[in-house]
């Protein structure tokens, strides 16, 4: 077949055994219609492959990184409050897999509303429990992101979930530890997405690149309530 082609061998090995993989190494035996009918953002299929309506991403055939053929539906929390100067500040995690600085999140588990994967990703990654009446959880659009893992045939979803805490002082801003697939956790001042950059910078890492123009076209949007 003309085109690149790969899948990581963790996929075919652990990625089976701890259940992040369709076991089914050929995508042409699986039932797509199914999966075309539940897709948050709808995709074709040709000659029985899934195609990622973001493709091509330079590999043409197989899985690279990623665990499921076709779709896999995530949602990433994004905690956001104001100061008492009015900078904005919010919830970044460094990945463990050293793909950089990203917003907590994850993939959904079967059944399971954005919402729910949010607030869940978001306890177990920093610790911070916001419940869903807690604070004002808005989910937007679903967005298919440009994640470094993926392929043709494999790519992520995303819905960003917004909880934005109001005012506070600084000192205030509640506490964060990194856990799960975060090795570190912590509020960082994001005025702006050149300002989340700098100070990113600052940390010594870069931003996840599947969250790059996702966090651009949110924190550059309109603040909550309009003004500081």
């Amino acid at each position: 077949m003309p085109g690149r082609q790969y899948t990581h061998p963790d996929v075919l090995t652990t990625g089976v055994t701890e259940g992040w993989a369709d076991p089914q190494t050929d995508p042409t035996r699986i039932d797509w219609p199914p999966r075309q009918a539940a897709a948050l953002i709808a995709f074709e299929v040709v000659d029985g492959r899934p195609l990622n309506p973001c493709a091509p991403t330079g590999i043409r055939y197989g899985r690279n990184e990623l665990g499921h053929w076709g779709e896999q539906v995530c949602a990433d929390a994004i905690p956001t409050a104001w100061d008492e100067d009015g900078h904005r500040w919010i919830v970044m995690v460094e990945r463990a897999d050293g793909h950089g600085w990203a917003l907590p999140g994850g993939k959904a588990d079967p059944g399971e509303e954005p919402t729910a994967t949010a607030i869940r990703e978001l306890a177990e990654e920093t610790g911070l429990v916001l419940g869903e009446h807690n604070a004002l959880w808005v989910a937007l659009p679903a967005r298919v992101v440009p994640d470094p893992r993926q392929s043709d045939e494999a790519w992520m979803v995303t819905v960003p979930v917004r909880a934005h805490m109001g005012t506070m002082h600084r000192a205030d801003l509640p506490a964060l530890v990194g856990a799960d697939d975060a090795k570190r956790a912590e509020w960082v001042r994001a005025d702006t997405y050149n300002d989340l950059v700098h100070h990113i910078a600052g940390y010594g890492g870069r931003v996840f690149a599947a969250h790059r123009q996702m966090l651009a076209d949110i924190l550059d949007a309109c603040p909550e309530g309009g003004s500081r």
